[in-house]
């Protein structure tokens, strides 16, 4: 009884440490003085407001949805045939070009960030706008290969065999059986290739540039000057978009078929 007090109290502190600054930033966003304060001396939306009528703000936010689409688009494109390949096929140097792949997600953000930035920029010269989404392209390609080479792990390839046998060649078979089996990894690594993107601020603050910058990166430039409620205003809504996303997939796929 002892050990279940324990664990119960201990799970409800880890909830709280996780939910209370949650519950912070969703009040403070509502407060009426300049400054985000805790409690709040009055209640406004005008800080909701003050992002839709800020252009830098609302190009902000279209520019993360575009690269967040694109790159994870791409990477699915990529990831999901590199990932049939490393489990299907038992290739010389498998656990290094898995590891290759993954490092994306090992390496710290500031270094992956900088990395890209002296290639595709000082290197390559390659414009703003294509620099920062080939950079997120590369570090969502990770989450698509880990995600759904997990579930081709689980996957029984005679099936595939049995189709092949039934007149599928390999490209319909892979269409037809495989990818079906899979879907619930696909759409879990777009999932997470999606957030990841749109949130990300390392690579997004080395790659961005005039006139081209992801929401993360417009926001902590705006943090350098001011620190008003409406930093908490964006982050409720960056919360909300995400809840919304996971509704969406909920309510067409459902979180237990992803999960399993």
């Amino acid at each position: 009884m002892r050990d279940n007090k324990f664990l119960t109290i201990f799970t409800i502190l880890v909830f709280a440490f996780l939910f209370i600054p949650l519950i912070i930033i969703i009040i403070t966003s509502f407060g009426s003085n300049s400054t985000i304060e805790f409690p709040i001396s009055g209640f406004t939306f005008k800080w909701y407001t003050n992002i839709f009528s800020s252009d830098t703000f609302v190009s902000g936010f279209i520019v993360s949805f575009q690269i967040a689409i694109f790159a994870t688009i791409m990477a699915l494109a990529v990831g999901i045939p590199a990932a049939y390949a490393l489990s299907r096929y038992n290739i010389p140097g498998n656990t290094i070009i898995k590891e290759f792949f993954l490092s994306p997600t090992i390496v710290p953000g500031v270094v992956v960030g900088y990395s890209l930035f002296q290639f595709f920029v000082i290197s390559l010269n390659i414009p703003i706008y294509q620099g920062l989404l080939l950079g997120h392209f590369l570090i969502s390609v990770p989450y698509v290969i880990r995600v759904v080479g997990s579930s081709l792990d689980q996957f029984d390839f005679s099936v595939e065999e049995v189709a092949m046998t039934l007149g599928c060649n390999k490209f319909s078979a892979f269409f037809k059986v495989v990818i079906p089996n899979i879907s619930s990894g696909i759409f879990a690594s777009f999932i997470l290739a999606f957030i990841n993107s749109f949130n990300n601020i390392p690579v997004s603050m080395f790659l961005s540039g005039p006139g081209i910058k992801t929401i993360p990166a417009t926001l902590m430039n705006y943090i350098e000057y001011y620190y008003d409620p409406t930093v908490s205003a964006i982050s409720v809504i960056l919360m909300l978009g995400t809840i919304l996303l996971m509704f969406i997939i909920e309510k067409t796929m459902g979180i237990t078929s992803i999960s399993n």
